[in-house]
Parts: C-alpha cells; structure tokens; sequence
C-alpha cells in the first residue's frame, strides 16, 4: 500500500486502473479501508483512474488527533489528493456512508475540483430530519441500544448495536473475530462523526448551499437499508440542482461491499 504525508498526517491509499484516465477518488465508510472499494473499482478500470485513501485511524493512516471535526480531516485529506489527480480539471468523487458526506462536502467546499458525485448511502440525516422531524423521534428510539452502550463505556455492546443496523445483514456472531475486535476498538470513532452527520456542516441545510453543487449527483440506497436512507437521499434530492436517486433491491447499507456489480454498473450508466 502506498503511503503519502497529506495534511500532517501519514496517508495509506489505494489505485485503481491507468494514470492519465478519467480520475475519480473514492471515499471509504467508517470502521472499513479504501481496500473495501476494490470490487467496484476493479470493474471500472476500463472507465476509470481510481484512488481510494484509508480515513484517519482507519487502515493506513494516522489516528485522527481530535483537531477541528472529523469530516474536515477526511476533506483535507481529499482536497490535495483531488487536486494532483485532476491536475487543475474536477474529478468524479464516490463515497459510502461517512465517505459520502465527505465528498458531498468538498463539492459544497470546492466545487472547482468535482466534476460528479456519486454518493451511496449518504449519513447526512439533518436534512431528512428537517423534512419529516417524526423521522428523529423514530430514529433515536431504535438508536438506542447504541446510545446507551456508548454512554455507560461498553464498546463491545455498542458496535454490536451499530453493526446490526448498518452492517451488511451477517449477525455479529458470524462476523470473523479479527473482524468484531476491529469494529470494537473503531466504534468510538462513529461518535466523532456526529458533528457533521447530525449537524449542518458548510450550512448545507439553514443556508441552502447544497443548491449551489451544480454537477450530476447519484444517489445509491439500499431496498432493505433503514428508512432513514432513502429518506435522506430523497431530502438530498429535492436540495441538489441535478440528482437522481438509485435504489438496489435487496441491499443493505453495504451496498458497495455486498452488491458491487449493481453499485458499478449503476456508475457507469452515470457517467
């Protein structure tokens, strides 16, 4: 894995297909690598010049420091890795998940670099919430398993309460062990993403700036994904000048890692 010093950090990535390519740089979701791209982007290399960077305590970059939020770290790392692979044209972004809301905004941040955005799964629940505030109300009952397990310090309950929600359907107890105590020693991390996946980062929302991301956006969720998803990719929808919505029958929030072909080619139409 290559390994670069981006934005004071130590940076692991991965690439895809042939330099000089159309470029697209993929944006990973929590407690995964940019490793877990790999399927859809092995289907694209005929399209595609691809880069996926690990986010910060996650493969093989640097523990995040606590400096700022969250998604700004993971945009700071995105921003010079967009701007060499364009080399001064905007690139096609695709994120999963937390990925997904890091690309959302850099395009609201840099709109010079994005060309497209394609986002899977999209946290951004404010929006959503906005729209239909009894979405909340359900949302943090069924949260709350997580929540508790978090507040009284058991790690092990609450990624177990998180994954049974946002895993890719396999129960915790089939999950390889390498796997669960990963996941056990990460799940303190999906609370630093709580500042922008429940606020409003760039006032996407209270100010509308998602109005001003003029490129081609695809919104991929899941058939039996939580509500909230298709939820939040319609909320998304109605505020984006140019999106559509993309739904893979009988996906999960997983859709990238379980349902590769249907997520690549649903990107190659797109492009």
């Amino acid at each position: 894995m290559p390994k670069d010093t981006i934005a004071g950090r130590t940076v692991g990535w991965r690439e895809w297909g042939t330099p000089g390519d159309r470029p697209a740089l993929m944006i990973h979701c929590a407690l995964a690598h940019s490793g877990a791209w790999g399927p859809v982007a092995e289907m694209l290399t005929d399209r595609l010049w691809m880069r996926g960077f690990d986010l910060p305590g996650h493969g093989g970059t640097d523990p995040w420091d606590g400096t700022g939020t969250y998604q700004e770290a993971a945009r700071d790392i995105a921003i010079p890795m967009a701007e060499e692979m364009g080399q001064g044209a905007p690139i096609d972004l695709i994120g999963h998940s937390f990925g997904a809301t890091t690309a959302l905004r850099l395009a609201v941040d840099r709109p010079d670099l994005v060309r497209s955005l394609v986002l899977a799964e999209p946290v951004f629940f404010t929006p959503a919430f906005a729209d239909d505030p009894a979405l909340k109300t359900r949302h943090d009952r069924e949260q709350a398993p997580y929540a508790e397990a978090i507040a009284s310090g058991d790690d092990e309950a609450a990624a177990k309460a998180f994954m049974s929600v946002w895993g890719g359907g396999v129960s915790w107890e089939l999950l390889p062990e390498e796997m669960r105590k990963q996941f056990v020693a990460q799940i303190p991390m999906v609370e630093a993403f709580r500042a922008t996946n429940y606020g409003d980062p760039s006032g996407m929302v209270s100010r509308n700036t998602l109005a001003d991301v003029s490129v081609p956006v695809l919104l991929i969720d899941g058939g039996d994904s939580p509500i909230y998803m298709n939820a939040i990719n319609r909320a998304l929808a109605r505020r984006l000048p140019d999106a559509r919505v993309m739904t893979v029958p009988g996906a999960r929030h997983m859709v990238p890692i379980t349902h590769p072909t249907q997520v690549a080619e649903a990107i190659r139409a797109f492009l």
